[in-house]
């Protein structure tokens, strides 16, 4: 490529070339796109023929030493339904004019490692590869409505602003990755909505100023890879992994919000929300396991009518392990194999439906900690119970008593008691005979002490029985002249009672039998009554 002397302009510009340059220095747009809209599809269709072909090389000219702007303008690089032959490197240049391209073809991947641009836009291009770790932008990343057919690379990319890929489609690099971002830096948003991915999205270590949205992408894992692989990930607001809206209303040129709709439980996409007209629901969807170990939410995390489609064969899981964040809303569809995990993880609020946890072996929260319960509908206790069941198939006392402590501090003591209860009768089924024995006398009799009035019935009807009992024997004294009138009901509630005295147990000599049926009073009255009071305690100290 040779230049005429004082001329920036290369003198082999095809017509295509020449109108993109002559565009560049006044900041305008360069529009090769047919009159016909069916020949504009960058993803089908006829090959493009020269006149809407621009050679890679001229467009990285431009960018990275171009001619001055015309007096009054900014230079600008605004290229629109161009095939662009050869490959785009770029790798380690700074590039300061605006980038927005849309609509074209890329007929070899773009090389773009450790550039640095001001604002990168590329919207419903055919790429087949995008290469661009440590990337860096001062504004915005854009590739809305893109097809990648080899994967994107963000490795450690920052992004000043806000990535925007949403209905993006990207299949696997040959290492089964769809988009490798580990260590990504995003200043605002990153917006993934409804992006269908057919290899793992992975974030390790990626770090979100905003919110990050996933709403109604389609995440498919390659084989031996998950669908969305980000452990450490921290996002300094929402997570949202839950249902959209898909609209067809809009200008389908711009870049997002296009064909994303806010609901309800997709609060967020617009300031009140609402249903748009014509409008449809689209759910996330995961097809392979998903880690999100050891994450940091700065507001939520929101499953919302989210579905995770799990191997049990692959061992796959909904990992959570040890994530901390203040709301984490657990009411999307239940996982029919595979597990979700919970242990260590932290939370402050649960938001939940009955219906979306899995069952037995499914379910795994060790050290889960919560300090509120507020389900999404209505989540009987019972259901509660069957869920730390689920999470326990070796019985662990910590679930119960963790669920027994949050009860508790909400105002449900009775409910706390039933859990409690629930517990004891788990704990009872790993004790050997003797003590398994014992513990169906302690249920029956008492309820492990966890329903007092049960107590105090038995220790009514022994009184009753006691007194029964005496009225039909009449003892001798102890002293002759020194005792009270006999009375049975009296004696037999002395004999109940610990620590009050009636003054009739210590007066009357009993023999044979009655000794017996006395023993056996004052010992069933000791447990009983202790069991009352423990009861009477719990509940003056709730009020």
């Amino acid at each position: 490529m040779t230049e005429p002397q004082g001329v920036g302009m290369p003198d082999d510009l095809t017509g295509a070339e020449l109108a993109l340059w002559t565009s560049f220095e006044d900041g305008g747009t360069c529009d090769l796109r047919d009159a016909n809209p069916l020949l504009n599809d960058p993803f089908s269709g006829p090959v493009w023929g020269p006149e809407r072909r621009v050679r890679a090389d001229v467009i990285a000219r431009l960018l990275l030493s171009g001619p001055p702007a015309h007096p009054g303008r900014v230079c600008a690089l605004k290229l629109r339904g161009a095939f662009i032959t050869g490959k785009l490197k770029l790798a380690g240049g700074t590039i300061g004019p605006y980038v927005e391209m849309t609509g074209c073809r890329f007929e070899q991947e773009l090389e773009f490692p450790e550039a640095h641009f001001t604002t990168l836009r590329m919207a419903g291009c055919a790429i087949p590869r995008l290469e661009a770790a440590r990337l860096q932008t001062q504004g915005d990343l854009h590739l809305p409505r893109c097809r990648v057919a080899r994967g994107i690379r963000l490795t450690d990319a920052q992004i000043g602003t806000d990535l925007l890929i949403n209905q993006i489609q990207v299949w696997p690099d040959p290492r089964g990755r769809a988009i490798a971002a580990d260590g990504l830096f995003v200043g605002q948003d990153l917006q993934a909505e409804l992006m269908e991915t057919y290899g793992e999205v992975s974030l390790r270590g990626a770090k979100v100023g905003a919110s990050l949205s996933l709403r109604g992408s389609r995440l498919r894992a390659a084989e031996g890879r998950r669908a969305l692989n980000a452990p450490q990930l921290t996002v300094e607001r929402t997570l949202y992994m839950s249902r959209a809206w898909v609209t067809t209303a809009g200008d389908q040129s711009a870049t997002p919000p296009f064909g994303v709709a806010a609901g309800p439980g997709n609060a967020g996409n617009t300031a009140l929300g609402g249903r748009a007209p014509g409008s449809r629901e689209q759910r996330l969807e995961c097809h392979g396991g998903v880690r999100l170990d050891d994450g940091r939410f700065g507001d939520g995390v929101d499953f919302y009518k989210a579905r995770f489609v799990l191997s049990d064969a692959r061992r796959e899981e909904l990992s959570l392990r040890r994530i901390a964040t203040p709301e984490l809303r657990f009411n999307g569809e239940r996982p029919e194999e595979g597990r979700v995990v919970l242990n260590g993880a932290k939370i402050v609020t649960l938001i939940d439906l009955s219906t979306s946890w899995p069952g037995p072996g499914g379910l795994a929260m060790g050290g889960f900690v919560y300090e509120n319960l507020v389900p999404y509908s209505r989540f009987p206790l019972a259901r509660r119970l069957e869920w730390v069941a689920a999470a326990t198939p070796e019985y662990a006392p910590e679930p119960y008593e963790r669920l027994a402590t949050v009860l508790r501090n909400s105002g449900e003591d009775a409910d706390a008691r039933e859990v409690l209860l629930a517990k004891q009768r788990r704990r009872r089924e790993t004790l050997p005979f003797a003590a398994k024995l014992w513990g169906y006398i302690q249920d029956w009799t008492v309820a492990y002490g966890y329903r007092p009035g049960r107590a105090a019935l038995w220790m009514a009807v022994l009184w009753a029985a006691g007194a029964l009992a005496f009225s039909r024997h009449d003892p001798a004294p102890i002293k002759p002249d020194e005792h009270p009138e006999w009375n049975p009901s009296l004696f037999a509630l002395d004999l109940l009672l610990p620590v009050i005295n009636l003054g009739q147990d210590s007066y009357w000599r009993l023999d044979s039998r009655w000794q017996w049926l006395a023993a056996v009073l004052v010992l069933l009255g000791w447990v009983l009554a202790t069991t009352v009071a423990a009861g009477a305690t719990r509940l003056l100290r709730r009020s």
